[in-house]
């Protein structure tokens, strides 16, 4: 598994008035950016350091976790404890 399988999206968050970068793998990681552009390729960035962080460890890497496409019932905020859908 590498990074570049893993699926990435945005959602706007009406809340933070701003985009939210998501992936399937990383469910409690994002970004958010006024601009949806920024906001996928600042996601992707931490996804990509978190990968070769967990590599150097020797650790396993997540699987990608989200059906795709996702639910579209809107950002329903940031909480540590459950993934955004």
């Amino acid at each position: 598994m590498v990074e570049h399988e893993y699926r990435y999206w945005t959602e706007w968050s009406a809340e933070d008035g701003e985009w939210v970068g998501l992936c399937d793998g990383f469910p409690l990681v994002s970004w958010l950016e006024p601009d949806r552009e920024a906001a996928e390729a600042g996601v992707r960035a931490v996804v990509a350091e978190t990968v070769e962080h967990l590599r150097a460890q020797g650790r396993p890497l997540p699987a990608p976790g989200v059906k795709w496409p996702p639910q579209q019932s809107g950002h329903r905020g940031r909480t540590a404890s459950e993934p955004r859908a």
